[in-house]
């Protein structure tokens, strides 16, 4: 059971993102407000609720944990992270946001004219839905030690109030609460855990005293392994439904780009920070086993009452903010692009393409969705093969035709179908052979796999229909204002 103080802090810290759940409802007027907050946050918001989504558990606890076993090095993960944040920012999200579009599903048949490309959904969901598991039984662990419950009860707890202020006002609840967290983090990253760490620690002088020059080695966590964090995070960044979607909250392609960026920096001093205070940790916490319970331990064992509190509820304030995205995310894409799909299959006609979508089904996806998010994580124990696997297909099935889309006139619907199912076949496939989900193989003989089909496929295959790219041209240079996505 954790210090009384410390528990009253979390605990109105809940409240808190409760009731910037029902502020966020009063600015829900319709379903663009409900799942893009109305395409419409400027640069503060943007900034920090982009932030507060793609730094989550395993930037801020994992984080902390790398850098406690590998040193300054630990800080390649969420430097990943970052560049894949600042390619996306500089290079897409200005033409993202132009789009008007809600999924990513519905970029790939609107580029490619081709209405399978939904099929892409189902990968996207899968992922999303493992993300925001993760994070639930993330902050869970958290919640047990200070509540002193067993873990089904802190999985509830939490999931249930991510669900709560998620589905009450949509992704202005998530915006504003992001906001709150963003704050915390920052706090508790840079005010607190830094400072703190850095003195008990006598210094970096009493760093490379204690623990000798290896902690300072950039590479001392491995080539390979800081590869496959580019590989996996930086091209992650690129194409998710979470990060799309925060944005296509932005008011404008200048936010999007510039506020994309100021985040991007931010994530790699975080980066960098965290990692620092795990090397000073391994100075003075030397015995930890599990190196991503160090973020928990710095803050029972030299923070004072209180001020742990607020390190504490910075950690839950990281899960829930990539929970929530994760969450709205899959209802998104599970309402728009995998029913109709479903629907398709069983011979059944899908909602009238033009019909306006209605706030209370919207809700009821993310309601129905985060009941399944709370039963899945309070059920499994690791959920890392998992996440993996769903990480690897993202990136092995969907990367090439994604990108490809945006920088390859040639690029045909057949080239774009072909690749998702081989990129995703060999990436599967691969792991089966190599019988470890967690190599870094899959991912690389995916890719490659999926490039090479997208290029033959699409040079042997008829040109996609000059209206299509006309539609596709005119939506990209924001000459096609219309309010209703492309189907």
């Amino acid at each position: 059971m954790g210090k009384p103080l410390d528990i009253v802090i979390i605990v109105v810290y809940l409240l808190a993102m409760l009731a910037f759940g029902f502020w966020g409802k009063t600015r829900t007027k319709d379903s663009a407000d409900f799942l893009v907050a109305g395409r419409r946050l400027g640069p503060t918001l943007y900034t920090g609720t982009m932030a507060a989504v793609v730094l989550g558990g395993a930037s801020t606890v994992g984080g902390v944990g790398l850098g406690y076993k590998w040193g300054i090095s630990g800080m390649w993960l969420v430097v990943a992270i970052a560049v894949g944040l600042l390619a996306l920012s500089l290079f897409f999200a200005g033409r993202i946001q132009r789009l008007k579009v809600y999924t990513v599903a519905q970029m790939l048949r609107l580029r490619y004219g081709v209405d399978a490309t939904s099929a892409s959904g189902i990968v996207m969901v899968a992922y999303t839905l493992m993300l925001s598991v993760t994070s639930t039984i993330a902050y869970a662990t958290v919640f047990n030690v200070l509540f002193g419950t067993d873990r089904t009860v802190s999985v509830i707890i939490g999931g249930a109030i991510v669900m709560l202020y998620s589905s009450i006002g949509g992704m202005w609840s998530i915006t504003l609460t992001d906001m709150v967290q963003f704050i915390l983090k920052t706090i508790g990253i840079f005010a607190l855990m830094l400072p703190f760490t850095l003195a008990k620690a006598g210094g970096f002088d009493g760093i490379r005293e204690r623990a000798g020059d290896a902690v300072f080695d950039l590479g001392a966590i491995g080539m390979p392994t800081i590869i496959t964090f580019f590989v996996v995070y930086s091209f992650g960044m690129l194409i998710g439904q979470d990060i799309w979607q925060r944005v296509f909250t932005a008011r404008s392609p200048g936010v999007a780009k510039w506020g994309g960026t100021t985040a991007a920096l931010y994530c790699v001093f975080y980066g960098v920070a965290g990692a620092v205070i795990g090397m000073a940790a391994s100075t003075f916490l030397p015995d930890v086993e599990v190196s991503d319970d160090v973020y928990a331990q710095i803050a029972e064992t030299i923070l004072p009452v209180g001020i742990s509190g607020l390190v504490l509820a910075a950690a839950v304030a990281a899960m829930m903010s990539t929970a929530s995205g994760a969450l709205i995310a899959t209802a998104t894409v599970a309402r728009t692009d995998v029913k109709p799909l479903l629907l398709r299959l069983i011979g059944r006609p899908a909602e009238n393409e033009g019909a306006e979508r209605d706030v209370h089904s919207d809700r009821m996806y993310v309601v129905v969705l985060g009941i399944v998010v709370i039963v899945i994580a309070a059920l499994l124990n690791d959920v890392v093969a998992a996440l993996t696997i769903a990480y690897d297909i993202l990136v092995g099935g969907l990367l090439v035709a994604i990108l490809g889309g945006f920088v390859w006139k040639r690029a045909t619907g057949a080239g774009a179908l072909w690749s998702m199912g081989i990129g995703t076949v060999v990436t599967l496939g691969t792991m089966f052979v190599v019988g470890d989900v967690l190599a870094n193989e899959p991912i690389y003989y995916g890719l490659g796999a999926s490039l090479i089909v997208y290029v033959v496929v699409s040079l042997v295959t008829p040109r996609t229909a000059p209206d299509v790219l006309q539609v596709w041209d005119d939506r990209l240079a924001g000459r096609d204002e219309a309010k209703t996505p492309a189907r």
